[in-house]
C-alpha cells in the first residue's frame, strides 16, 4: 500500500540572477511500514524536501500525495486540518512543551484536535519508549535522549500516515543517536508506522529499508543501505 508519492517536485527560490533551484524533477515513493533515510550535503535540498512533504513550504511545481491526497490541491483550511491528523513531525530541538509532563508531551496533539486519548495506546508507547517511570517528569528533569523519545511518542500518538524526522538525533550523543533510532526502527516495525528521516549520520542509515541521496537538489534512489553507496 502507497503511503507517500513525489512527482516531479520542484522548488525554486528568488528571480533572475539570483535564482536558486533547491529541488530538481524529483520523484519517489514509500509503502506503509517503509523506513527511509535522506543523506546529503547542508544546501543539498534534502530539508526543502521535508519542508515541502511536510506542507511546510509549498513546491515551486509538481505534485505530493500522502495515502492518496494531493496536498497542494487541497484549500489551505483542508491542508492544515489534514496535515495534523496525518503527519507526525520529530525535529532536531525536540520542540516539547516544558510546562507540561512527559504523559501531557505525548498525548498534546490529540487535545489540539479535539480527540480522547486510549489510556492502551499510551501504556503502549509509554512502554515502548521506555518512558514509564518517567511519565509524570518534565522535559527539564530529562536527558536529551529521553525528550526525544517523547518526541516521538508524541508523533505516534496521533497514528499519521507519514512521520517526518528532521534530523531526530542531530543534539545527541552516539549512544542516544543509537538508541533513538532503535526506536524509531521498533516503531516502523511495531506500528508499520512510514518513516522519512533526514541525517548527516550515514552510520545510522545501515539499519533502515532504503537510502536517497540529495545532490544540488537532484535526488538519487540508493535503494538498500550499505556503506559504500554512501561513500
Amino acid at each position: 500500500m502507497e503511503i507517500l508519492r513525489v512527482e516531479n517536485l520542484c522548488k525554486t527560490y528568488g528571480k533572475g540572477e539570483a535564482k536558486v533551484d533547491a529541488l530538481k524533477d524529483v520523484s519517489f515513493s514509500l509503502a506503509k511500514g517503509e523506513f527511509a533515510a535522506v543523506v546529503g550535503e547542508s544546501g543539498s535540498g534534502k530539508s526543502t524536501l521535508l519542508n515541502c512533504i511536510g506542507a511546510l513550504d509549498t513546491p515551486t511545481s509538481g505534485s505530493i500525495s500522502i495515502d492518496g491526497q494531493n496536498l497542494f490541491s487541497m484549500k489551505e483550511e483542508k491542508r492544515t486540518i489534514f496535515r495534523r491528523r496525518n503527519i507526525g513531525f520529530i525535529f532536531q530541538s525536540f520542540q516539547l512543551v516544558p510546562e507540561l509532563n512527559v504523559e501531557q508531551n505525548i498525548i498534546f496533539p490529540l487535545l489540539l484536535d479535539y480527540r480522547k486519548p486510549d489510556p492502551a495506546e499510551v501504556e503502549e508507547i509509554l512502554d515502548l519508549l521506555g518512558l514509564t517511570e518517567r511519565r509524570h517528569h518534565l522535559p527539564s528533569q530529562l536527558s536529551g535522549g529521553q525528550q526525544q523519545r517523547v518526541a516521538i511518542g508524541r508523533a505516534l500518538i496521533t497514528k499519521p500516515k507519514l512521520i517526518l524526522a528532521d534530523e531526530p538525533t542531530g543534539n545527541l550523543d552516539s549512544k542516544n543517536s543509537q538508541d533513538v533510532m532503535d526506536m524509531l526502527i521498533n516503531a516502523s516495525r511495531r506500528f508499520q508506522q512510514t518513516i522519512l528521516m533526514i541525517t548527516h549520520n550515514h552510520n545510522l542509515t545501515a539499519s533502515v529499508d532504503r537510502v536517497f541521496r540529495v545532490s544540488d537538489g537532484v535526488l538519487t534512489d540508493l535503494g538498500g543501505t550499505t556503506n559504500e553507496k554512501l561513500s
